[in-house]
């Protein structure tokens, strides 16, 4: 038998990455004979933060493009807009007021994924994120390992706090004790610009189906704000934050990290579009289940036992069908359907009222 070296092998796996194998057999299909459903995509969905997103990754696949490498240069977008304070550059800090960034990305045809986690001083942590599936054998880096891999591939160290999320930081933590040594300014006008930031969040998920059926998705963030050094949300994690099968669909989320990484969320959204369900329909069974194991941990759920987080899933299935759910009303989704991008309410689990406002979503 003929044996093919690691390196070698490799080598010949952008050429390998465009076939799939039929099991039992030795035919190879190759990509544009793999194919979806007659109507299927091109389709481009994102959470609300990416509606510039959707259109951008919607006008590379219509070029021609990866789904992977439209929906990472879609986030991209984000990730360097210092506006947007949840993700990339400008996003808010740890604790300590140093911006830590999580990315995955997943990839369909070939069933590959990377993942980078409290990476610092690096802007773009998608694309660092897809060096790791495409230069490493290992899906996922953290801290100064994925640092010094960023380096060692030509990405630039940058300061990624933002004066005003330093602002944001520090109103955080001159008024989050009063036994401290550390004192707010008197109340004024930035005080009130910035009050809304501190019980802030988000991240950006962007998912794809192509024209030829094939899904590939990403989802980053600079996590939850004023987190413990070294924490890690669910964002980089594959299953949780982001799951893509090519045979079925594909799945992110923003909202609190926690509950999602304990239950694999977006693998569970994709599972349940196996079985059948329809893009809303998986997301919203997915919720019901979090809220469902929600219930065991007492401090976080509400008097009438509904959780008092966030939590969105969005999701494309094989067929290019899309849908969004939510833990509570009021959220929002971005969406290009081929035909134009615009934002759509997303389905929910728990209609919110004035005796059920949710907590600050954590990521």
């Amino acid at each position: 038998m003929h044996r093919v070296s690691r390196r070698n092998f490799l080598k010949t796996g952008v050429s390998l990455s465009a076939a799939t194998f039929l099991a039992g057999g030795n035919k190879i299909l190759s990509r544009s004979q793999i194919g979806a459903p007659a109507g299927a995509g091109p389709c481009v969905v994102a959470s609300n933060n990416g509606l510039e997103a959707v259109e951008k990754a919607m006008n590379m696949i219509r070029s021609g493009s990866d789904p992977l490498d439209a929906v990472i240069a879609g986030v991209n977008l984000v990730e360097e807009d210092p506006e947007d304070m949840s993700v990339g550059y400008g996003g808010l800090p740890n604790e300590e007021g140093v911006v830590e960034l999580d990315a995955s990305v997943m990839h369909g045809p070939t069933h590959n994924a990377g993942a980078v986690a409290s990476l610092r001083n690096i802007k773009t942590p998608s694309r660092v994120a897809k060096l790791v599936m495409e230069r490493t054998d290992h899906a996922l880096l953290v801290g100064e390992g994925a640092l010094k891999f960023a380096l060692a591939h030509g990405f630039k160290e940058e300061n990624l706090l933002t004066d005003k999320a330093r602002q944001i930081w520090l109103r955080w933590k001159e008024t989050l004790s009063e036994r401290d040594n550390w004192f707010p300014p008197k109340m004024d006008k930035l005080a009130e610009e910035l009050e809304p930031y501190i019980s802030s969040y988000g991240t950006v998920n962007c998912i794809a189906i192509d024209s030829a059926g094939n899904l590939a998705g990403v989802t980053t963030t600079s996590g939850l704000a004023f987190k413990i050094p070294g924490r890690v949300g669910d964002s980089p994690i594959i299953g949780a934050g982001l799951y893509v099968d090519n045979d079925i669909g594909a799945a992110g989320s923003t909202g609190r990290g926690e509950a999602n990484i304990i239950t694999c969320g977006s693998h569970m959204v994709v599972n349940f579009m196996g079985l059948g369900s329809s893009p809303e329909e998986a997301c919203l069974k997915a919720l019901q289940k979090i809220a469902e194991k929600t219930r065991l941990q007492p401090h976080l759920v509400d008097d009438e036992g509904r959780p008092r987080f966030g939590l969105s899933f969005y999701a494309i299935n094989k067929k290019g069908q899309y849908g969004s759910g939510s833990m509570w009303s009021g959220s929002t989704f971005a969406v290009h359907d081929g035909n134009e991008k615009k934002l759509k309410e997303t389905a929910y689990l728990f209609k919110r009222d004035k005796n059920s406002r949710a907590t600050r979503l954590r990521r």
